[in-house]
């Protein structure tokens, strides 16, 4: 099974834009074989490749069909990453 890193970041096209960036967090928690971690400026996923790109592409269509206009942006990675780490 192949892992796959990403972090992505939820810029919402609104003035109120945390109530759309939580709930599209909580989302993302709902999916239990997917690791999460947030800070302060983005999330960070990690699980098998194809369940971390089916969650994304399903949650970031219902996050634009519920809220609207917003800009996501992505990096990936190939491989599993220790989203604990830090220095």
């Amino acid at each position: 099974m192949m892992k796959l890193t990403a972090e992505i970041s939820m810029y919402p096209l609104k003035e109120n834009y945390l109530e759309p960036i939580q709930w599209f967090i909580d989302r993302v928690d709902s999916y239990s074989n997917i690791e999460r971690k947030t800070n302060a400026m983005a999330t960070q996923i990690c699980g098998d490749y194809r369940e971390v790109m089916n969650m994304l592409a399903i949650e970031m269509q219902a996050a634009h069909e519920k809220w609207g206009k917003a800009v996501f942006v992505v990096k990936f990675i190939g491989g599993e990453l220790n989203l604990s780490h830090s220095q």
